[in-house]
């Protein structure tokens, strides 16, 4: 996948939730769904990817399965320290690749801010929309006693002021503004882009950050957004290769399969755009999945009944039969 990772690539990181029954499963708990909307007996997966915010691409690199609540909590770790133990036993190939990590509102918490900065790291997150934040003082001393203000006053993203906040031309279509501000909950000062925009007649703001001041602030918005592309790997990985049909009881298995159905749609993803015919086209984990499916009969048919799918009267056909029930370009 090298070839097709420019270089405004991040490791974006996101829980996935697993259907998974039965009382010999190891680490089967209690966990959150975001489709159910509520936590769920299961397994979960902190899977991570490699995503480019310039072309929109994603590739999965690692699954880790996340273990119990119970188990976290006999040891006094919560399930931020425990993602960020998951990327820090992963460091080595991450930063081969990339020093920019890409999470949503839930990884927005000192410590695991703290943590992933330790590793030699920077985060493009979202804070709450309710999160304290404090404009910077630019000025020297004011010449009065005692020593000089740090701040001067609190962010209202919904009037920010035009001395320390500057627009910021994206491709997406939205507002935004962007500046340097002190997050009290972070405790530290943070590159804060500030995205408005209408849904339905409402105003809609999104307070997006990164722990790099001097990070390029339309490489946040296109970070953050692009950071979306995990899902669809997810939602092709469950519907398309198996990765809740497993019985296994074993971790190591349990962790392989993960691995390997995730792994699979990268597959797919790099046999497309290795096609030049194929590159421009939307992907389709379906599509790709008939196509093997179709291959392989065809291929028991062709060496049953000795027809050579090579020769020039039969390529045709037998590529027609090939893409027999993919999507149509």
């Amino acid at each position: 996948m090298e070839k097709y990772i420019g270089p405004r690539r991040a490791l974006a990181i996101d829980p996935s939730f697993i259907h998974k029954s039965g009382k010999h499963t190891p680490c089967v708990s209690y966990f959150w769904s975001g489709c159910a909307g509520k936590a769920l007996r299961g397994l979960e997966i902190l899977a991570m990817s490699i995503i480019d915010a310039s072309t929109g691409f994603s590739f999965h690199l690692q699954a880790s399965q996340t273990l119990p609540s119970n188990f976290l909590k006999d040891r006094n770790l919560t399930l931020p320290d425990w993602y960020a133990a998951v990327i820090k036993a992963n460091i080595a190939q991450i930063l081969e690749i990339t020093t920019c990590v890409a999470a949503d509102a839930f990884f927005s918490k000192k410590g695991f801010v703290d943590d992933i900065i330790g590793m030699g790291l920077r985060l493009v997150c979202k804070l709450r929309d309710d999160a304290d934040l404090r404009y910077l003082c630019n000025g020297g001393k004011s010449g009065k006693r005692g020593k000089p203000a740090k701040y001067d006053g609190k962010v209202d993203p919904a009037n920010l002021d035009e001395k320390h906040f500057s627009t910021v031309p994206n491709d997406r279509g939205v507002k935004a503004k962007a500046g340097i501000v002190y997050s009290k909950s972070l405790k530290r000062n943070i590159l804060l882009v500030v995205e408005e925009m209408t849904i339905k007649g409402k105003t809609i703001r999104r307070l997006l950050f990164s722990t790099d001041t001097n990070q390029a602030p339309v490489d946040v918005i296109d970070i953050y957004h692009t950071r979306f592309q995990m899902e669809f790997g997810f939602r092709d990985a469950k519907q398309f290769a198996g990765l809740e049909n497993v019985q296994a009881h074993s971790v190591n298995k349990l962790d392989f399969h993960f691995n390997a159905a995730l792994t699979s749609v990268n597959i797919a993803k790099i046999i497309q755009l290795n096609d030049e015919r194929m590159r421009e086209l939307p992907f389709s984990m379906r599509t790709y999945k008939t196509l093997f499916y179709n291959r392989l009969p065809l291929s028991l048919f062709s060496a049953k009944f000795g027809i050579s799918a090579n020769t020039y009267k039969n390529q045709e056909i037998f590529n027609e039969l090939l893409i027999f029930g993919t999507m149509a370009a």
